[in-house]
């Protein structure tokens, strides 16, 4: 509706309203919530290669996915990394590559701009470890030029430096499995050859890993490490190699989840695939097969757009490199309860019962720096009993509190449409809750924070190791993470005890010079604000505090002059842009809810602050007819400089927050239109 003709409190109501019916519509009968996770076309390129390397593409497959491929090229020929970042080296290269693989001919236009920027960039030579592995698995690059990383580190124990167990999770399952892979060192030789993509200057090979970093006593001790390693993977100890490959053999058999996958996400599945492969496990095996089906669970078939993501007519398939239902449901049943909508609600019924049903009760990875500690949280994915993680468990526990509080006395309804008494429920979530509460304080960190799968994964060595160049390896705790779990035990009353108050003191030395935070798992700086106030807030802080007030200052600097909040991925690599970036609704949703936690969205007689008046204001003209919101940019973070996700339910989810909390407040949003509202705060 116009703000010409609506007072502005009934606009935010009105767009508050239809954004909750639009997600209410999107729940699976089954009571959980999944927005699509969009990443980047090397999920679809490297599926492409899979396939080829097992025998088992089909051209039909490959044309679908190719065509998701052409539609994501920019005009300049490149792939890029997030919506509107720059070109990218290693995933052009990797999209060029199976384009050739689909019949796409080098002389296209399409492809020949894509091959001048990779040239101009460096050439083959200039791409990413990950990358050459995959060229050296097809004879398009030699072994002998990939970084070491032999089978022999499973058996390192795990006080060991450089034990797998030292790495974050997802680069354990990954490096177990590609140091089987290289160990075989396969090659499915190609119809064609790459030789169009190689740099007509290239640099001194003997210039390597480590030629830009200073020449300090670590970096010559790793490259001494590298080139004894090479050397020992052309000559192994048969002995301790046939071990080593047993071992891990199983470790990774070990670690298949239900659904066929591993951990839920792409890299370590498909690894996983080859490795198993490569020791001898046809394709027709339990564990391949089940690995093969699950994969196909995690394409989204499209046609002619139909979600409007810019793929193109007819039509085209995309990978996602992970699902995140639990997270989505904890999220969803969060926001809704900010809007108002009751416990009793079915939807919400089904939602925190579903979410009961997925809490993991058995010891995985996480249990070897804490032995003693019993399970009991939440991971991010439909089926990830290994790995589950605090950020989940943390929002999994808010959204059961507040379904908890209300659910007492009379009959609700349960999942699948059948009816259970509302105190059952609410008997169910408690134990559950103290389970979580007591896994994540012993998973707390010895410096006060909090990482996401494990304690104490901080040995900033392994960053340093030659084959891992690409992406995040170790799960240090994060102002995010940390936050979410200070807001979890501040909301249960718990801010009071010693782990609480380590995990403020650790945020409040993380807090950065200008006053924000750096957002580890989500972009960037207006993330982890959006993150740390409301924490520091449900821990008790005063908001008149110093940190607070720095807080404040640095969202009412960055405000954009349309009223509403953006950050640019860039600003993990160039401070130029950190606060900067076209507003969207996600970025602009945390923003308030950092300002609403410290009061500044007003109260009964009293009006909203300037900020939270026009970034209402922004959300609410910006808002799509059915309830929803655009939002094409990558506000979730992967690897932090390297990979960025497009959380599709973002966009809606945290609006419907942010609207339902300065709601909630009795702010004087309805003294006037939006921008009456807005222009008289100022």
């Amino acid at each position: 509706m116009p703000s010409s003709t609506v007072e502005a409190r009934s606009e935010a109501e009105v767009a508050l309203e239809r954004a909750c019916e639009h997600l209410l519509s999107l729940q699976d009968d089954a009571g959980w919530w999944r927005g699509e996770l969009q990443t980047n076309v090397t999920m679809d390129a490297e599926d492409i290669f899979l396939r080829e390397f097992l025998g088992v593409r089909r051209a039909d497959e490959t044309e679908r996915s190719a065509a998701w491929i052409r539609s994501q090229q920019r005009a300049d020929g490149t792939w890029a990394n997030f919506h509107d970042g720059p070109g990218e080296l290693s995933t052009t290269i990797e999209a060029y590559w199976a384009l050739r693989l689909a019949g796409d001919p080098q002389d296209a236009a399409h492809m020949s701009a894509a091959a001048e920027f990779i040239r101009r960039e460096g050439g083959l030579e200039g791409a990413r470890v990950f990358t050459h592995l995959w060229l050296a698995l097809f004879g398009l690059w030699s072994w002998d030029r990939v970084p070491a990383l032999p089978p022999e580190i499973i058996l390192l124990p795990s006080w060991v430096p450089l034990n797998v167990y030292d790495f974050a999770c997802w680069a354990r399952q990954t490096i177990v499995a590609l140091s089987l892979v290289k160990a075989h060192r396969p090659e499915r030789r190609l119809p064609f050859d790459l030789d169009e993509l190689h740099d007509p200057f290239p640099a001194d090979p003997s210039r390597w890993w480590g030629a830009d970093l200073a020449p300090t006593r670590r970096v010559g001790w790793l490259r001494m490490l590298d080139r004894l390693l090479r050397a020992y993977e052309r000559r192994p100890l048969r002995p301790l190699r046939r071990l080593a490959v047993a071992r891990a053999e199983r470790w990774i058999v070990g670690r298949q989840e239900a659904d066929g996958s591993w951990g839920g996400i792409q890299p370590p599945w498909v690894y996983s695939l080859m490795a198993l492969h490569l020791g001898g496990l046809p394709l027709d095996h339990p564990v391949m097969r089940g690995g093969l089906d699950g994969l196909e669970q995690f394409f989204v078939e499209d046609n002619d757009d139909s979600r409007g993501v810019g793929a193109p007519p007819g039509s085209s398939r995309r990978l996602e490199a992970c699902q995140s239902p639990v997270w989505d449901t904890a999220l969803s049943i969060l926001a809704l309860r900010d809007a108002g909508v009751p416990s009793e609600h079915p939807a919400i019924a089904r939602g925190a019962e579903w979410l009961l049903d997925e809490e993991v009760r058995q010891h995985g990875d996480w249990s070897i720096a804490r032995p003693g500690l019993e399970p009991g949280g939440w991971a991010f994915e439909f089926a990830n009993v290994n790995y589950p993680d605090i950020d989940d468990t943390a929002e999994v526990v808010l959204a059961l509190h507040s379904v908890a509080g209300g659910v007492g006395g009379s009959d609700g309804p349960s999942g699948n449409g059948r009816r259970a008494p509302a105190s059952t429920l609410a008997a169910r979530i408690e134990p559950a809750l103290a389970r979580a509460v007591r896994w994540v304080e012993g998973l707390q960190s010895s410096d006060g924070g909090w990482g996401a799968f494990d304690a104490d994964n901080t040995r900033r060595l392994v960053r340093e190791l030659p084959f891992l160049d690409f992406g995040e390896v170790i799960d240090e705790p994060s102002a995010d993470v940390t936050a979410h779990t200070v807001e979890m035990l501040g909301v249960l009353g718990l801010a009071g005890t010693a782990t609480s108050r380590r995990g403020v003191r650790w945020l409040l030395d993380q807090q950065e010079a200008d006053g924000s935070w750096f957002g580890r798992w989500g972009v960037n700086h207006v993330y982890g604000i959006g993150a740390a106030v409301p924490g520091l807030i449900a821990a008790g802080m005063d908001p008149s505090h110093q940190c607070i007030r720095r807080a404040v200052s640095w969202l009412e600097t960055h405000q954009n002059d349309d009223g509403g909040w953006g950050e640019d991925p860039r600003s993990y690599d160039d401070p130029a842009w950190i606060g900067r970036g076209p507003s969207t609704p996600s970025q602009t949703a945390w923003a308030l809810l950092a300002l609403h936690a410290v009061g500044q969205s007003g109260g009964p007689g009293r009006p909203p602050a300037a900020s939270v008046a026009r970034g209402v204001a922004w959300l609410v003209e910006s808002q799509r007819a059915d309830g929803g919101w655009d939002e094409p940019q990558y506000t979730g973070t992967g690897f932090p400089s390297d990979y960025y996700i497009n959380y599709h339910l973002y966009r809606l989810i945290f609006p419907i927050m942010a609207l339902g909390r300065c709601l909630a407040a009795g702010s004087a949003f309805g003294d006037g239109r939006v921008d009456a509202v807005a222009e008289r705060a100022g």
